[in-house]
């Protein structure tokens, strides 16, 4: 069955009692476990809604972005991944490095793989996905400049990626649009329908090469304007349809030892944090 077709379906992943376990949220902000029992959903410690294998992100999907860039038309995607200690949860904190200043928010859409997908043509991938929830490809801009463009220092830092609060199926994503809030302001808003390069043909493209496993993650792109956060921003980023995912941005301890490449304020660093472009 296509994960675009209804009725709408979500499923949040809690640990209770020091178990993860399943929950379905009801009316009057309950989630209900498996046996029946309910516990307050203001209450819940929430998990990441999947377990991947990889989590994969594409560039500069969506045309606002792309304009921001100043970048030429695309004719084809290109990807990076983010380690799976990247993974956050609804309401976890994100940690801003005490020698770095250009957090970057990303709202996007995670597409959650839920069949095993390997030459997948674009009409087949939504029986292959699991559900859709928000996510925040976050960045720690000051690393602009190394790492040869795989931003493994930029995106790939624990905790930069949160994923929920659940996974949802049975609505139409591609009708759909990605905001993100700082402190309750919107401050990113674009309409799936401005993606370059749709979910279907992503998955297509990259399922030639790369065998896709339930539970792995594929982020789908970010509209225009991420920009830094500041400590103690609460961010949320709001999948219409789907959900919206919070969290709050922390100092943390710089790295103890100098050694590799430091966080930089370059004209490159710049650019691309605050948009001057």
């Amino acid at each position: 069955m296509s994960v675009l077709e209804g009725p709408r379906e979500e499923w949040r992943r809690i640990l209770h009692q020091g178990t993860p376990v399943w929950v379905r949220p009801e009316e009057g902000g309950k989630l209900r476990l498996g046996d029946g029992r309910t516990v307050e959903e203001a209450n819940a410690t929430y998990l990441p809604p999947c377990d991947p294998t990889k989590i994969i992100c594409i560039h500069l999907n969506y045309d606002s972005r792309r304009v921001e860039f100043k970048a030429p038309p695309l004719v084809t995607p290109t990807y990076f991944q983010k380690p799976l200690t990247t993974l956050n949860s609804h309401r976890g904190f994100l940690n801003r490095p005490a020698d770095c200043q250009y957090l970057n928010y990303e709202g996007e859409i995670a597409a959650i793989v839920g069949k095993p997908m390997r030459n997948v043509a674009p009409e087949d991938v939504w029986d292959h996905l699991a559900g859709f929830a928000p996510a925040n490809d976050v960045g720690a801009q000051d690393f602009r400049d190394t790492d040869a463009g795989s931003m493994l220092r930029v995106k790939g830092q624990d905790g930069f990626c949160p994923v929920g609060p659940g996974i949802v199926r049975g609505v139409d994503i591609r009708k759909e649009s990605v905001r993100t809030y700082i402190n309750g302001k919107v401050v990113q808003d674009g309409p799936v329908s401005e993606m370059t390069f749709p979910i279907d043909y992503i998955f297509a493209d990259l399922s030639r090469h790369i065998t896709f496993l339930p539970g792995d993650i594929v982020l789908t792109g970010t509209p225009a304007n991420s920009r830094p956060m500041n400590i103690g921003d609460v961010v949320e980023v709001e999948v219409t349809g789907v959900g919206r995912i919070s969290n709050t941005v922390q100092e943390a301890p710089a790295p103890a030892h100098k050694v590799g490449h430091q966080p930089t304020d370059s004209d490159a660093v710049r650019r691309v944090a605050l948009g001057q472009f």
